[in-house]
């Protein structure tokens, strides 16, 4: 091997290493980086290597992230993510977690499928990997917990559920991925659609499955109602406003009546109208959504 693919190797497995440290990812990510660039420029400088790091090199990098901010395509990113978090802050999950709950309830395995239903309709709607899995870890772990489910199977459904949103469209690694090949977002959105839902349908397929092997993993709870319509109408009330955003992003993308970056914009507006439907919004909850944006972004 030659010393770049020793550096590649390296820098994979010191990220790895790292991973299970449960040191912040933006700092192991970012530190590597500038580490090993100083590893490999040194090796060119004292070891006679050839890795084509240099001052010029490097100062490439710096040009690099100002071209970013005049792409157009990346331009969606920002207002996505500001879509996925006052969506957050609207209180969409916490109504969608106790109507369907009701819902399921007297399902085996019927929290663990309320828990799936609810990653994939925050999959559609965020497109954030991290904000998912934490929302629904807070939301549904300790009721899950509490019900008696079996740890492996309640972290397994939150962590399954939560990365729905890296391939269900809006997904913002799909954004940056269409950018980085110049292919069509719309035509990747498009692609993504149907493996995600399939992907989310085998998941709850699973837990039914893994509820009637293993009774004692899902149990169903002694208090369990039985389905009336109003516990229908209450599901319904929940789901459709989020859907319905969905369809106006998603819809106006596949139509071709607006582009991904201008869908985005649309999307940020409406899950803002949606806080102030639900009685959420307020200055505060705009100040945390911009700075959780910038974050994230960042």
């Amino acid at each position: 091997m030659d010393i770049n693919e020793i550096l590649v190797i390296a820098m994979f497995l010191s990220f790895i290493a790292l991973l299970f440290t449960g040191f912040p990812v933006a700092w192991v990510l970012g530190g590597l980086g500038i580490l090993f660039a100083f590893i490999g420029q040194l090796a060119d400088t004292y070891f006679d290597t050839i890795t084509g790091l240099d001052y010029l090199t490097l100062g490439l990098v710096v040009n690099r992230l100002y071209k970013i901010m005049d792409n157009w395509i990346l331009v969606a990113l920002p207002m996505f993510i500001f879509m996925g978090i006052m969506l957050d802050k609207s209180g969409v999950a916490e109504r969608l977690m106790h109507s369907m709950q009701e819902l399921f309830g007297r399902v085996r395995g019927g929290l663990a499928i309320t828990v799936t239903a609810i990653g994939i309709i925050l999959a559609a709607s965020t497109g954030i990997i991290g904000a998912s899995v934490v929302l629904l870890a807070v939301m549904s772990l300790p009721a899950m917990t509490k019900q008696g489910y079996a740890m492996p199977l309640a972290l397994g459904t939150i962590a399954s559920a939560g990365t729905l949103g890296i391939l269900i469209p809006p997904s913002i690694m799909l954004v940056i991925m269409a950018d980085q090949l110049a292919l069509s977002v719309g035509d990747l959105f498009m692609g993504a659609v149907i493996p995600g839902l399939m992907l989310g349908g085998l998941y709850i397929v699973y837990i039914l499955i893994y509820g009637l092997i293993k009774p004692q993993a899902a149990p169903v709870p002694v208090d369990a109602k039985p389905v009336t319509w109003p516990i229908v109408f209450n599901v319904l009330r929940a789901v459709l406003p989020t859907l319905l955003l969905i369809f106006v992003v998603l819809g106006s993308i596949f139509g071709g009546i607006a582009t991904p970056t201008e869908a985005s914009g649309v999307g940020a507006l409406g899950a803002t109208l949606l806080a102030a439907y639900n009685r959420k919004f307020s200055v505060k909850v705009l100040k945390d959504v911009v700075k959780g944006t910038t974050n994230t972004t960042a």
